[in-house]
């Protein structure tokens, strides 16, 4: 069964077609720019059997709900009431993020459990699910919001684009490059402390070596050491979600 499914982020809203286990359709948004005319036109050029919404911008929620549970297509909202299947070995639920919870969700269908998720958009997020569900997870930042703080908080440091980091000295010869590096060795080095620390303690409490997961455009920066050791899936959050839909509705 196909299904639309659309992730409203902090930066960008990204939305997709999935059948099964196949994204058919994607693209993404402006979150600032997202309107319910766009939705209403995606949706028409979509003709998919349902609708699902992860959203981490309230004000966004609320203006693209109408338009989405108005489609005339059975319509799933994923919070941490609605999500089936996945428990949560953690106090807050309602804490944790509609997006990182269809990542878990999809995490599940990808690899199973025990697993780490790292999710690399505004923020990098660290989620771990065990065999009881959700059990915590780590914020920290992500590339981009890196390479703007130090455009914005010096007088001299140009602006970066992120996806220029590659390939540059370790050693910088220019600001330019020494940026470069700071940034790219910098990234890689926190996700693999990250990495290390997390698989480390989930062994110590005698779980077997979870299952790594990233997604998000920032995962070429992943230490190489890890790269063989991982699972990259670019549409987790899509996925997750429209395992979510089928759930709820099986």
């Amino acid at each position: 069964m196909s299904l639309f499914c659309l992730d409203v982020g902090n930066t960008h809203a990204h939305w997709g077609v999935v059948d099964g286990r196949a994204v058919t359709a994607h693209g993404e948004i402006p979150t600032a720019a997202l309107a319910a005319a766009d939705l209403a036109a995606l949706l028409a050029a979509h003709p998919t059997r349902g609708v699902a919404l992860a959203s981490v911008v309230p004000a966004l929620t609320a203006a693209v709900l109408p338009a989405l549970a108005g489609a005339g297509r059975p319509f799933y909202h994923l919070t941490h009431d609605t999500v089936r299947g996945l428990g949560f070995d953690y106090p807050t639920p309602a804490e944790v993020g509609q997006d990182r919870l269809a990542d878990c969700v999809g995490a599940q269908l990808v690899v199973g459990a025990p697993a780490v998720v790292v999710g690399m958009g505004t923020a990098t997020t660290v989620d771990i699910l065990t065999d009881r569900g959700y059990a915590g997870g780590i914020i920290a930042p992500g590339l981009g919001v890196m390479t703007r703080y130090l455009h914005e908080r010096t007088a001299l440091l140009p602006a970066l684009d992120p996806a220029a980091l590659l390939g540059g000295p370790a050693i910088g010869k220019s600001t330019v490059d020494a940026m470069r590096a700071g940034c790219a060795l910098g990234f890689a080095g926190m996700i693999g402390a990250l990495l290390d620390g997390v698989c480390a303690e989930l062994v110590r409490q005698g779980s077997p070596p979870p299952k790594v997961v990233v997604t998000g455009g920032a995962a070429v920066y992943l230490p190489a050491s890890w790269r063989a050791r991982v699972t990259h899936e670019p549409h987790l959050t899509l996925l997750g979600l429209a395992e979510a839909h089928r759930r709820h509705f099986a």
